[in-house]
């Protein structure tokens, strides 16, 4: 004999021979010979692991124990226990305990991926990702939606969910921000033959996000190409010098032209500019040395310059002196104090002493 206890909480499965005979309510069982009891809890689906549910329903008890739910393809009912959700049931027959707990549903078409207003948003928080595709467009960005890879519609920035049913899925995105595009080293030949490279970089933004996906082939690769030809165009019609003197209509031809090819491809172009002009190692040296003589030119003749002013003064300077006894005075003196300031010590041959010689010599009275 073998004893069995029916929690309140539980219900009771009676097999005899592998056979459902009866439910059995909470207490205390004992069990003679080939019986067997499957215990169920009520929170939890109505379901035994020993006999399919249609065997259950048949018992009246249980089936008036039970509340049961059949859901039709295409559809998926949302089940609520007490008025909270508790999960999404599949296609099929299902039943739950209704002893303590009330249970309803709300079912939905899956038919299309579309969740419609009527299913409540925080739902998706607690049901498993096997259920819904999330796409979550940011405030920078546009989202083009795919049901069976056929382009739907357009999304906005926000938060949207998807049903996965017999539809798939899919979304791409497309940055709405100012993007920018660099052509680096672009090799060019100038119009006297010379080899140069040239780095532009330009700035735009796509303006028809459907069309720039349905109607152009690699809308950044054909804008990158149609500045490498405005850059060709310009600079294989101009010399070098010529080039380097107006860089900034370099810019203007290229930006021009590209405003001129964006509306095909669906862009906006904010701006550009020429950011280098790299020459061949010899042109370099060979402009160096140009420059370097030009410098050396401009210094030549401001030094002739100021050897001419300096002369010129030295000239006028000496007149006045002829002019005036005074002034030729006061210039020795000022002489006498310069080489005084910078001699440590002096020593005068002669006689009369040291003081008796300055004395003579700032009377006028040399030896």
């Amino acid at each position: 004999m073998k004893k069995v206890i029916i929690s309140d909480n539980q219900r009771g499965l009676l097999f005899r021979n592998g056979k459902f005979t009866r439910l059995l309510q909470p207490g205390k069982y004992y069990l003679l010979g080939d019986r067997h009891v499957e215990k169920l809890l009520l929170n939890q689906a109505l379901c035994s692991g020993l006999c399919t549910l249609d065997a259950l329903l048949a018992n009246p008890e249980i089936a008036a124990s039970a509340s049961i739910v059949e859901v039709p393809d295409q559809q998926i009912a949302l089940h609520f226990v007490d008025g909270k959700f508790s999960g999404a049931l599949r296609a099929g027959k299902h039943a739950f305990w209704n002893v303590r707990q009330e249970h309803t549903y709300q079912f939905v078409d899956v038919s299309t991926p579309e969740v419609g207003p009527e299913v409540p948003a925080y739902i998706f928080s607690q049901l498993d990702s096997q259920w819904f595709s999330r796409v979550e467009v940011a405030q920078y960005q546009r989202a083009r939606l795919y049901f069976d890879q056929k382009l739907v519609r357009l999304l906005e920035p926000g938060v949207y969910y998807f049903w996965n049913a017999s539809v798939k899925v899919n979304a791409d995105f497309v940055d709405t921000r100012l993007t920018q595009m660099n052509i680096t080293g672009q090799e060019l030949l100038t119009r006297d033959k010379v080899s140069l490279r040239i780095s532009f970089v330009c700035s735009y933004r796509i303006t028809d996000y459907v069309k720039v996906l349905t109607e152009i082939d690699n809308y950044a690769e054909q804008l990158h190409v149609t500045a490498q030809l405005a850059l060709r165009e310009y600079v294989g019609r101009h010399k070098l010098d010529e080039i380097l003197e107006n860089k900034e209509q370099i810019s203007e031809y290229a930006v021009g032209r590209l405003r001129e090819q964006s509306p095909a491809l669906y862009l906006e172009i904010a701006g550009g500019g020429v950011k280098d002009v790299i020459l061949p190692g010899e042109i370099r040296d060979i402009m160096n040395t140009v420059l370097v003589a030009e410098k050396r030119a401009q210094a030549s003749v401001i030094t002739r310059r100021e050897e001419v002013a300096s002369t010129r003064s030295l000239l006028n300077t000496a007149r006045l002196m002829e002019e005036s006894q005074t002034l030729y005075r006061l210039k020795e003196l000022e002489y006498i104090e310069r080489i005084c300031a910078n001699v440590g010590s002096i020593d005068l041959s002669g006689s009369g002493g040291l003081l008796a010689q300055l004395t003579e010599l700032l009377r006028g009275k040399a030896s």
